[in-house]
C-alpha cells in the first residue's frame, strides 16, 4: 500500500477537511494561550499609561512573551510536521 499523504482524502484525492481541523485545533489553543497571557502586561501598559517608565517595561514584557510564544508555535509546528512525516496522524496520537 503506497505511503498516505498528510491532509489529502486517500479515496478522493481531494483535501481531508477533518484532519486539518483536528491539527489547526491544537495550534489555535496554543496561540490562543500564548496571547492571553501577553494580554495581560498589555493590559496593564494601558491602564498605567500615567507612568511612562512602567508602561514602557510591560509593553517589552509583552512583547518578550509574544516573541518567545511566536518560537514555541513554530518548534509546536516543525515537531508536528516531522511526526506528520513518519506517518503519525491525529487518531494515532
Amino acid at each position: 500500500m503506497p505511503p498516505s499523504v498528510p491532509f489529502i482524502d486517500r479515496d478522493t484525492g481531494t483535501l481531508d477537511t477533518t484532519e486539518i481541523i483536528l491539527e489547526a485545533i491544537p495550534i489555535a489553543k496554543l496561540v490562543g494561550g500564548i496571547v492571553a497571557v501577553a494580554l495581560v502586561p498589555f493590559a496593564m501598559a494601558f491602564l498605567l499609561r500615567g507612568s511612562v517608565l512602567l508602561s514602557a517595561l510591560l509593553s517589552v514584557v509583552g512583547q518578550f512573551v509574544l516573541a518567545v510564544g511566536s518560537g514555541v508555535v513554530l518548534i509546536y509546528v516543525i515537531v508536528r510536521a516531522l511526526q506528520l512525516a513518519n506517518g503519525q496522524y491525529a487518531d494515532d496520537r
